[in-house]
């Protein structure tokens, strides 16, 4: 018997995906309800459902054999956060599998023309398998000793027993691995109706401006003095944030009489609850009464106030928990009593338990959450928001988001207590703050995936961990590959670095190219601006390119911390080039067993490989018409100029913990015979990303136009020496080098923020 439509079906026990069998031995309560592709969703998958007369509030349904195919899984390393995790059967499968993509072989063709007719073009397919919320349950997807794939169904309430059953997992295949999860996001969201694509999403200016957050700098002891010490330290630099994080501490908590301190180094104390949505006597008070409780009136308002005006501040943004603050709200506080609060012990799922306890969630589960009952969680929320706004503050960074799903007993489950206070959420920020000023944080659960439908930035990752040297390269892996699902709901935020720091250009470089926001935690006089100014620009803007950063196609089932011979290539799109960085990311890994970053290689090897144009995936995207396929590359560290014919590749070798970035530009020939690739500001690690408008021979044959952001030194491959450029209509002047074909001007700093330099080159 066969069910099914397109490319996904299920014949005589085995899930099918274009003629090969992905999943055998399908069980018998297995369903498949087809989705059809129209020209909103042009994917055609299917839901996965099983059939079941048992009623609990826990169970696990396995689907089928998942064998010699290799796959890369995004699981919950802890309840906060994912991580990639690659395998080739279902045993591999981690608990808290959220998202799972297989690579197909394409039995269409036959094993000995898997090759297209350039040599190179393999005809694999993609298979992208998401488990869902159905109703009040969430499912996701693990795998058993039989290598069966498994669906972990559970409601987070043991009084939310039934369930349907016919919805719990959507499948979609393709040619393209971005393109099928873009298409199968967009398929869900059709479907169920709780939550919005990032494309159908506001995102907020902040993610275009360089800015610093509190949290390195100062942990919870930050003051007003601290907040004016670190951003005169940039003032005197020469950069200039143009966004500020007020992080942890500037809160009014204090723990229970018979509360136990739960704090580790450079951490808060996870027992304390909120207790007044004001700001603390630190905020208040006069610095000179640094020894007084007394409150003298200056207040967030005039803090606020006056670092905007003294340091060009463009947006301040502040911290808080989803539930108030780590420990929530104390519920018979006065100023928390009409929020109906009550004390609640969370209650980790066994797939979260399984994978590991982490410190922060032990302490909370120790000291309970002060929740605010659902009921009123919008009071709560307008009322801090608007108290912030009207102290001139512009959003806010909300942390611990995952926590909800361990609190939902008697109170209708984690499903329907996350969409209550996510909807709760977005409508107190779109009320009170005008651009969506919004950051997820500590969200990784598909609860929050797909119950949010303005929050357009999520940070991506665990921490940046300044001070543990196993974390580095992990962190940048993981975001990376995080990205891949999470940047079809939420612009992926990488998290703040340090520019002093032995790894600050590797997490530089990563930024750059991974289409975010860039912001540091620098202490005091703690700052690379050479490195800064790689990343911004004299007016505070960065050259930010327009996707989220994912791995190349040829990483995606490749592991880059643990298999000694890969190197992690990341993708991303600028209005006319395309860039990758290089990262060698071997030698250090989340261990399963320790529960924590170790190093497991301390001799990594140079790692070699290659890159080609086909790397960055949407390329003929941004491309000229009649584009041949020929491409420069130019390398950021090596400042090499390289010319790459269509369908070819350049090699690259990266010592341990190295990096390289390429912008990777097509060329245009110009009907008088002369070659062309603009590369743009060449100090910047994101060259191409100061190109904003690019015009061939508009008014005349053998010409380019070109409006351009920044300054500095703005490169260009040209095949022919031009005859002569002009920038603002003035002519300048240029060097050429014949045989790189690399040319090169100087552009000034332009006095308006924004500023375009219109440039015209004639050949």
């Amino acid at each position: 018997m066969t069910t099914g439509a397109g490319m996904v079906s299920l014949t005589n026990g085995k899930l099918m995906v274009s003629g090969q069998c992905v999943l055998s031995d399908v069980h018998d309560n297995v369903l498949l309800s087809p989705v059809v592709s129209d020209d909103d969703v042009p994917c055609d998958g299917a839901f996965i459902g099983v059939k079941s007369d048992r009623k609990c509030s826990l169970r696990v349904f396995p689907v089928g054999k998942l064998l010699g195919l290799r796959f890369m899984s995004l699981y919950r390393f802890k309840l906060w956060w994912m991580t990639q995790w690659m395998g080739t059967c279902g045993c591999d499968i981690p608990f808290e599998t959220q998202f799972l993509l297989v690579e197909v072989p394409n039995s269409l063709c036959l094993d000995n023309a898997r090759t297209g007719i350039d040599g190179q073009d393999k005809q694999e397919m993609y298979v992208v398998f998401l488990p869902l919320l159905e109703g009040d349950f969430r499912a996701v997807l693990q795998g058993n000793e039989q290598n069966e794939m498994v669906i972990c169904l559970e409601s987070g309430d043991p009084s939310i027993d039934t369930f349907n059953g016919s919805h719990l997992v959507f499948a979609a295949s393709g040619s393209n691995p971005f393109d099928i999860v873009t298409y199968a996001v967009k398929a869900v969201e059709k479907y169920q109706k709780t939550f919005c694509h990032l494309e159908r999403k506001k995102i907020p200016d902040t993610i275009n401006w360089f800015g610093w957050c509190t949290w390195d700098a100062f942990y919870t002891d930050i003051t007003e003095e601290g907040l004016k010490l670190g951003l005169e330290s940039f003032k005197k630099g020469g950069i200039s944030p143009k966004f500020l994080i007020i992080d942890d501490g500037w809160q009014s908590v204090a723990m229970d009489p018979t509360g136990v301190e739960s704090k580790a180094e450079h951490t808060a104390n996870f027992a304390d609850r909120l207790v007044d949505i004001k700001e603390n006597h630190k905020f208040r008070k006069h610095r000179e009464e640094a020894l007084a409780e007394k409150e003298l009136g200056r207040g967030l308002q005039h803090i606020v106030a006056e670092i905007k005006e003294q340091y060009g501040l463009k947006y301040v943004y502040v911290w808080h928990a989803i539930t108030g603050y780590w420990g929530g709200v104390k519920p018979k506080a006065t100023a928390m009593e009409r929020y109906g609060a009550n004390l609640v012990y969370p209650v980790a799922s066994p797939g979260v338990q399984a994978n590991g306890i982490d410190y922060v969630l032990k302490s909370i589960m120790t000291s309970g959450v002060g929740l605010v009952k659902p009921e009123k969680a919008y009071d709560f929320y307008n009322d801090l928001h608007s108290y912030l706004a009207s102290s001139g503050v512009d959003g806010v960074k909300v942390d611990a988001q995952t926590i909800l799903e361990t609190v939902g007993k008697g109170l209708g489950g984690r499903v329907n207590l996350a969409r209550k206070y996510h909807e709760a959420l977005e409508s107190s920020v779109a009320r009170n703050f005008s651009d969506n000023d919004i950051i997820s944080c500590m969200s990784h659960n598909t609860d929050t995936l797909y119950s949010g439908k303005k929050t357009a930035i999520m940070r991506a990752s665990d921490d940046f961990f300044p001070g543990d040297p196993a974390s580095h390269t992990i962190h940048v892996a993981s975001v990376a590959f995080n990205s891949t699902f999470i940047g079809e709901f939420m612009q992926p935020d990488w998290d703040m670095f340090h520019s002093q720091h032995p790894m600050a250009e590797y997490h530089g470089a990563a930024r750059a190219v991974g289409g975010c926001a860039v912001y540091v935690s620098d202490k005091p006089e703690c700052h690379d601006f050479n490195l800064l100014k790689k990343l911004s620009l004299p007016d505070g803007s960065i050259l930010r390119a327009k996707l989220p950063g994912r791995p190349t196609r040829d990483c995606l089932f490749s592991d880059p911390v643990r298999d000694k011979k890969s190197l992690l290539k990341i993708w991303n799109l600028n209005s006319f080039s395309g860039v990758i960085g290089v990262f060698n990311c071997q030698g250090a890994s989340w261990c399963r067993v320790a529960k924590k970053p170790l190093i497991h290689d301390e001799h990594v090897e140079t790692i070699s490989g290659s890159i080609t144009a086909k790397d960055v995936d949407y390329l003929p995207r941004v491309a000229d018409d009649g584009w041949s396929g020929d491409t420069i590359m130019y390398s950021h560290r090596g400042g090499e100029v390289v010319y790459l014919p269509q369908n070819s590749s350049h090699s690259i070798a990266l010592n341990p913990r190295e990096y390289e970035v390429f912008t990777v530009v097509p060329v245009k020939t110009l009907s008088n015979g002369a070659k062309f690739a603009p590369i743009g500001l060449l100090e910047m690690f994101n060259s191409g990303g100061a190109i904003t408008d690019l015009r061939y021979e508009l008014d005349e044959p053998g010409t380019v136009s070109m409006r351009v952001r920044g300054c500095g030194v703005f490169g260009a491959y040209s095949l022919a020496q031009p005859r002569r450029i002009l920038v603002e209509s003035r002519e300048v002047p240029f060097e050429y080098r014949r045989g790189s074909g690399l040319m090169t001007f100087a552009l000034e700093v332009p006095e308006e923020d924004l500023y375009l330099w219109s440039i015209f080159i004639k050949f």
